[in-house]
Parts: structure tokens; C-alpha cells; sequence
């Protein structure tokens, strides 16, 4: 376990205010990467999606209610599974807290899984969570957004083509904004690019030793359903 170096306060503060200046570059760089992404051209949905919702069938515009904008975190549930992933589930644990307060900047968000709504439900209770949460079993959603595959050439296109081979579920979010009853695709985030929206890495970063997963076989293999901690 590497520890940081013992150095008396005035040490310290200069060394602080070093990494301070690099910290407020990274907070303007991010600034203007996020302009840009804002900035991004955007795609009109020309099909007409329709989820399985508690409440019964609803539309994509139907997913954006009052709202201009809408976020959609693709939450791999597996229509075989009987459990969601466990990276999605700790990705979610982090959203759900906040995911409120998005409506007050004129956000909707919900869950899309592959999964059919009974399974979405029951690991939806079992895991006490109230977003919002819909199923794309009978439609293309999925595959046409690039999270779910059938074929290993598919999983080729995984993350604009950076992902590797394999069939199957894959994380992501996906943005999109309404124009009255027009809906369009803004822009869509896989794999790494996640990272911003794990609370709790961003806390664990701040810390010594970090995230700590030098030694594991990959990053979340520590990683568990909340309810299985022990």
C-alpha cells in the first residue's frame, strides 16, 4: 500500500496550491468541454419507440412529461437475468438521490432495460429505488443506441467503435431534447465516460488511496449490490 510522504504543514501547502492551480485548469477545461458537448449537432428520432411502463405503454415523448429534456441511463437487466448488473446498480445507487432535482432544470430521467417489466419491478423493489424505470423488451431501443447486441461483430460498434467484441448488455446514457411533439438525439455516453456520474468514486478520488483497484482483475470487481454487502 503506498502511503503519501510525511512533510511538516508549510510543505504541504505549497505542494497543495500547486495541485490547486492544476485543478482549477482541469475545472475550465471542463467547462469548455462541456460547451462543446452542448454545442453538438443532433439527430431527429424518426422511430417511434414505445416502452412497457408501469403504468402501460408509453412513448419516448411521453418518457420527456412537461420537460424539454430527457436523460436515459441504459441499465443492463438482461431479459435471461433474474438481477440487474451490479455496475449499473452502483451507478444507479449514486443517481438516486438526485435524480429529483433534474426536474427543477427542466430534466426528466428514467431506466431502460431490455428486460420485461415484471423482472424491472421486482429487482426494482428489492434494490428501494423510485426512479423512474421502463422496459424496451419489444422494441429496437437498445440495439439502435448502441447498448445492446447480438452478434459479436455488433458488439464491434460498442462506444463508437472503441468497445471490444461480445454480445449482450452494455452501460451507457443517452440525452435527447423535444421540440413540441419532435424528439431529438443530442448525444451518448459509454463505458469510461460514466465515471462522472458515480458519486462516489468522485469522493474516493479525493482520498489517498483512492479508488484502490490496482490489484483487482478489473475496476468494479469490487463492486456489489447494496444489499449484499456484508
Amino acid at each position: 500500500m503506498n502511503k503519501p510522504k510525511i512533510v511538516g504543514r508549510e510543505e504541504w501547502l505549497t505542494a497543495r496550491k500547486a495541485l490547486l492551480t492544476r485543478e482549477k485548469a482541469l475545472t475550465r477545461e471542463r467547462d469548455a468541454l462541456a460547451a462543446e458537448r452542448r454545442a453538438l449537432p443532433m439527430v431527429k428520432v424518426d422511430r417511434d419507440y414505445v416502452f412497457d411502463g408501469p403504468s402501460g405503454p408509453v412513448t419516448l415523448r411521453q418518457l420527456f412529461g412537461a420537460h424539454p429534456q430527457l436523460l436515459v441511463y441504459h441499465f443492463m437487466l438482461d431479459p435471461a437475468w433474474e438481477a440487474g448488473c451490479k455496475s449499473c446498480s452502483y451507478v444507479t445507487d449514486n443517481i438516486e438521490g438526485g435524480f429529483r432535482h433534474l426536474a427543477a432544470r427542466d430534466t426528466a430521467f428514467t431506466l431502460v432495460s431490455r428486460a420485461p417489466l415484471p423482472k424491472i419491478a421486482a429487482f426494482k423493489e428489492r434494490m428501494g429505488w423510485a426512479l423512474p424505470w421502463v422496459s424496451s423488451f419489444s422494441n429496437e431501443f437498445n440495439y439502435d443506441f448502441g447498448v445492446s447486441f447480438r452478434t459479436e461483430d455488433d458488439g464491434l460498434s460498442y462506444n463508437y467503435g472503441a468497445g471490444e467484441k461480445g454480445t449482450g448488455e452494455r452501460p451507457g446514457l443517452s440525452a435527447f431534447l423535444r421540440d413540441g411533439d419532435e424528439v431529438f438525439h443530442t448525444y451518448s455516453v459509454y463505458a469510461r465516460g460514466l465515471d462522472a456520474l458515480i458519486g462516489t468514486y468522485q469522493y474516493l478520488d479525493l482520498t489517498p488511496l483512492g479508488r484502490h483497484e490496482e490489484d483487482l482483475p478489473y475496476g468494479m470487481a469490487w463492486v456489489r449490490h447494496h444489499d449484499k454487502y456484508v
